[in-house]
């Protein structure tokens, strides 16, 4: 999304070049390309798969928010080292950068929402979160050969956060702002979770990106 692009382009000093969709940098001799995904988990494969057609790469870093399960809190940084797709029941495994142990399990699903049995039966799988588009990305960095990892921030915890807030966002993760005002003005009662909710996604979007600039800083200069 917009709010998970802008403080990791600032993190790491990325530029846009007009007309341009992907960001653009360096950390010392890694050169750097970052795009947006977009949500879900068709958006965020279609857009792996373009920049991978666009660009040569040889690392594809997930950064971003996502929801925390069980023990997880608001604010924690996580370093998945599995990732299951919900639908396929795939699993993918993460190759770490910048000296990373990745030891968390993440659920990519495109179901925003989901049952008090469901989240029960994921922390009791040992899934420390969910997200929408992990799980898309590295399937098609496996097909394509291309290693990847990923650095997910908590920003709210699932069963917490109201299913319906996704309405809030288009497809490409940009605000609907008249979702926006209809949510707010026929759900007044939700504002105060409304705006905890931004304020703690923005946060987590901060951590996250820092994460990433750190370990690009540590990781092997070869590396784009």
């Amino acid at each position: 999304m917009p709010s998970e692009m802008q403080p990791l382009a600032k993190a790491l000093s990325l530029q846009r070049a007009k007309g341009d969709q992907l960001y653009k940098g360096a950390v010392g001799a890694t050169a750097l390309v970052a795009a947006r995904t977009g949500i879900g988990t068709s958006r965020a494969a279609e857009a792996t798969a373009r920049l991978l057609d666009a660009v040569h790469v040889e690392h594809v870093m997930v950064v971003g928010i996502a929801g925390g399960l069980g023990s997880s809190a608001v604010g924690d940084v996580l370093f998945p080292e599995v990732v299951v797709d919900k639908t396929t029941g795939v699993e993918y495994r993460s190759s770490p950068l910048g000296g990373v142990i990745p030891r968390d399990k993440l659920m990519t699903h495109d179901d925003f929402d989901m049952t008090p049995e469901e989240q029960q039966q994921l922390v009791a799988d040992g899934f420390v979160a969910v997200d929408m588009e992990t799980a898309a990305v590295a399937s098609v960095c496996e097909q394509r050969g291309c290693a990847w990892s990923a650095i997910r921030a908590v920003s709210d915890l699932v069963g917490v956060t109201p299913g319906d807030v996704i309405t809030l966002a288009n497809a490409d993760g940009s605000p609907n702002l008249g979702a926006a005002v209809r949510y707010l003005v026929t759900k007044p009662w939700r504002i105060p979770r409304l705006v905890r909710l931004g304020l703690d996604s923005r946060a987590a979007a901060q951590g996250a990106a820092r994460a990433a600039a750190r370990v690009l800083a540590t990781g092997p200069s070869t590396r784009s």
